[in-house]
């Protein structure tokens, strides 16, 4: 019996020791990093920007997914988009359009409190020079603008294409604002905060592709 007993427990021991390999080496293999796997870069806070999917086919995979996302445009504007994606691999219609939407909010904020300088920043100048303009106007009436964006209702891109080394992309805000302009007393004279209205802005951003700076401006501004 004692023979037995040490025989069995030699055997369990070997048993243990061969499992612990196969199970110690499966461990190592799966922590080794895969090769080729980099985090893409998304879009920044501020004016529109681009992300850029790290290897071509990762990119083809997000764009197959994102496709069924897409919100419906036009023959024509998927036309655009895909000429802009030719002329700049960085290019990423949602990153794009998600900047936007907060381009559209900073610049409409930056306006109401007449912020020259960050509309430099985020407008071409002909287009900020406008806005410069409205501002100077508005002080010198002794007006203030007490606006809020309440929300975004829709974004959707109308128009896009490639001008040369220039990518333009027009998109159609559809929106909730609740305006009010002040006299130099205080005073409403105009709006009302309780109240918001329906505004509907289509507006135009550009972005030379040649450059490395990925910074789209808005270049163009008309009212739906």
């Amino acid at each position: 019996m004692t023979v037995e007993i040490v025989i069995l427990a030699m055997i369990a021991a070997f048993l243990g020791l061969r499992l612990y390999s196969v199970l110690g080496r499966r461990a190592e293999h799966e922590e080794e990093p895969i090769p080729g796997r980099v985090d893409s870069r998304r879009a920044g806070v501020g004016a529109p920007r681009v992300g850029a999917p790290a290897k071509a086919e990762d990119a083809a995979a997000a764009n197959n997914v994102r496709q069924r996302e897409m919100p419906t445009v036009s023959a024509t504007v998927e036309r655009g988009l895909r000429e802009i994606a030719a002329a700049d691999r960085r290019f990423d219609a949602f990153a794009f359009l998600d900047g936007a939407r907060g381009a559209y909010r900073m610049i409409l904020e930056a306006f109401w409190k007449g912020d020259k300088d960050e509309l430099r920043h985020l407008c071409d100048p002909a287009v900020s020079d406008g806005f410069a303009a409205a501002i100077d106007a508005r002080r010198e009436a002794g007006e203030t603008l007490d606006n809020r964006l309440i929300r975004i209702e829709d974004s959707t891109i109308t128009a896009a294409g490639m001008e040369g080394n220039r990518a333009r992309i027009t998109v159609r805000f559809r929106s909730d604002i609740a305006a009010v302009t002040r006299n130099a007393e205080g005073a409403v004279v105009a709006g009302s905060l309780d109240d918001a209205v329906e505004a509907v802005d289509v507006w135009t951003f550009s972005r030379d592709v040649s450059s490395p700076d990925p910074d789209w401006l808005l270049d163009e501004t008309d009212e739906g």
